[in-house]
């Protein structure tokens, strides 16, 4: 798959998995949305229920600042199975003009932010690979 479907199809993907790593070196991932532009990847914090406000993953990025972000399609017919997954630098965002940009393109892709913008931190991937793979 080249790096144009790629993007098309990640930038199409309703739900992705983070992967980050621990401070231990062990990973830690977690389902997210997430918006993409270019080679700029966000996912933030958002107001679904968590049992803590210190998120693993954020903790991670701060220790650790490499992520990837993976995204698939499964049916039972094996010929339409694919996956991209992106791998790049991470940073936490608390505040500055890309956390507003992220939450506009996360508000513009997802209608249940409009209601409920994110609040928490916002995770940002400077993407540096592109990979994907499909049965077709």
């Amino acid at each position: 798959m080249d790096e144009a479907e790629c993007r098309a199809r990640l930038s199409s993907a309703r739900v992705g998995r983070l992967a980050t790593v621990r401070p231990d070196g062990g990973p830690h991932v977690v389902a997210c949305c997430f918006a993409v532009q270019g080679d700029r990847l966000w996912t933030a914090v958002d107001a679904k229920p968590k049992t803590t406000t210190r998120l693993q993953r954020l903790d991670n990025i701060r220790a650790h600042p490499r992520a990837s972000l993976l995204v698939d399609h499964y049916e039972e017919d094996w010929d339409a199975l694919w996956w991209v997954r992106v791998d790049g630098h991470a940073a936490v965002l608390d505040d500055g003009e890309e956390r507003e940009a992220a939450l506009a393109a996360l508000i513009a892709k997802y209608r249940q932010y409009a209601t409920a913008a994110p609040r928490g931190a916002v995770i940002a991937i400077a993407v540096e690979r592109w990979s994907g793979w499909s049965a077709r």
